[in-house]
């Protein structure tokens, strides 16, 4: 009786999967963007990784993009910088153009787009790129945070969205705590502050790709309908 032979979907088209370097890994992080009653805010640890290496402990993460738009970035750092970069440079291209700023639906598609093109990239495994973003529709007057998959795909959750290796391990009390305090968009920015600095701190625990606040005092972004302003290390501080 001859034995049964198994192929794997590489071996049956004839293709050799190529062997990434460890330097490929994706960098790991955690990055949350939560609304509250006036806005949203972003918060981002500081720490890059290289596998299992730990690159640098005041890394930048969150990026604004305009005065309503801010991303915070994870996975591969240079190709989100990079991205970044572009997305930038295309919300002003639009505007000088058409004389009109681009619309939030516009700005999320184009997200949208620079994702799908970074697809070939990610595939590889050198060029993972997953943001979320806070945005807000001057035009109807209202905030989202919304959260992306690598192919592009866009999903609101309507109160929180988080990335990173260290989100997994928080995405529970995040709806935990939606449950027992209420909605976070109906919450003083303070308290969702707080709330948001306790869950990175979590994360930081449970994670080693994470950069805890003992490394470096996590970046806080908010953005209101005055635009984005990022809070200085001094009163993210004082709530730690």
């Amino acid at each position: 009786m001859s034995s049964r032979v198994t192929h794997t979907f590489a071996d049956l088209v004839g293709w050799t999967p190529p062997e990434l370097p460890p330097e490929s890994v994706a960098h790991g992080t955690t990055v949350l963007a939560l609304r509250f009653d006036g806005g949203a805010l972003i918060l981002s640890d500081r720490r890059a990784t290289m596998g299992s290496l730990i690159m640098y402990e005041q890394a930048e993460k969150i990026e604004i993009l305009d005065p309503d738009t801010v991303l915070a970035i994870s996975g591969a750092y240079a190709r989100s910088l990079e991205i970044c970069r572009y997305l930038r440079h295309a919300f002003k291209y639009y505007e000088r153009m058409t004389l009109q700023e681009m619309s939030t639906e516009g700005k999320l598609m184009e997200i949208t787009r620079a994702l799908s093109g970074n697809q070939p990239m990610a595939m590889q495994g050198i060029g993972m790129f997953l943001p979320i973003a806070a945005a807000y529709d001057r035009r109807n007057n209202q905030f989202g945070v919304y959260f992306f998959d690598a192919a592009g795909a866009r999903f609101q959750d309507g109160d929180f969205a988080c990335a990173g290796s260290g989100s997994e391990r928080i995405r529970g009390a995040l709806e935990f705590i939606r449950r027992t305090k209420g909605g976070w968009a109906d919450r003083p920015k303070e308290d969702v502050l707080k709330d948001g600095l306790q869950l990175l701190d979590i994360a930081a625990a449970l994670d080693s790709a994470t950069g805890g606040t003992a490394a470096g005092v996590p970046l806080v972004c908010q953005l209101t309908d005055k635009g984005c302003e990022m809070i200085s290390e001094e009163d993210v501080r004082k709530l730690l």
